[in-house]
């Protein structure tokens, strides 16, 4: 366990309020600082929130690329500016090849909203819906180059209403989110988790 505060970098593509999310957290600040944002999308209001909270940003626009290696080429060099000790994908919506998985293997934590292993990739919500799923919720695991396939770290549920639609459900799991990320991350800043042969295991 170690009370050094750990630099960390959030990739986002969006709104950011899982972005928002870390940076309100008591944690923030303990047990982490978040040293950059980086969007691959301009207009991403997640980078309005960085700069109200005096956080650098940069932007790695995806469009002004001809080949996936050089867009990844050029977030692996912003991402190196910041000099992170760990990365938080948080609304990133560009599949990371092994060129960047690999640069950051073992420090690179995403959110997904489902209960991994199941509904991996989009639409997680009207999956859900039209499975009849009584249970849904959201995972943080270890990105990996398996896509939404990395070691699961930790789940939180919520229920699945007989009156929801896509938006109420997803509205549910946000609220989760919000909670789960900067919690995890935190303990796993704080050397609480390990990752060792795809599993993950937890330090008391």
């Amino acid at each position: 366990m170690t009370n050094i505060l750990r630099r960390v970098v959030v990739m986002i593509g969006g709104s950011g309020s899982n972005l928002q999310a870390l940076i309100a957290h008591p944690h923030h600040g303990v047990h982490y600082d978040i040293v950059g944002v980086i969007s691959h999308r301009p207009e991403a209001y997640g980078l309005q929130r960085a700069q109200k909270a005096d956080i650098p940003t940069l932007v790695v626009d995806h469009t002004l690329f001809e080949t996936r290696e050089e867009f990844e080429n050029a977030l692996l060099e912003a991402t190196r500016t910041f000099r992170p000790d760990w990365i938080a994908l948080a609304g990133f919506m560009r599949v990371l090849s092994p060129l960047f998985i690999r640069a950051y293997a073992g420090r690179l934590l995403n959110i997904h909203p489902a209960l991994l292993p199941k509904y991996k990739g989009l639409h997680t919500h009207r999956r859900v819906l039209a499975a009849g799923d009584a249970v849904h919720g959201a995972s943080v695991h270890f990105a990996t180059e398996d896509l939404d396939g990395g070691p699961v770290i930790a789940q939180r549920t919520v229920p699945v209403l007989p009156n929801d639609d896509e938006t109420t459900l997803a509205a549910r799991v946000l609220a989760v989110e919000h909670q789960l990320y900067p919690e995890t991350l935190s303990r796993v800043i704080q050397g609480l988790l390990n990752i060792d042969q795809n599993l993950v295991t937890v330090d008391h």
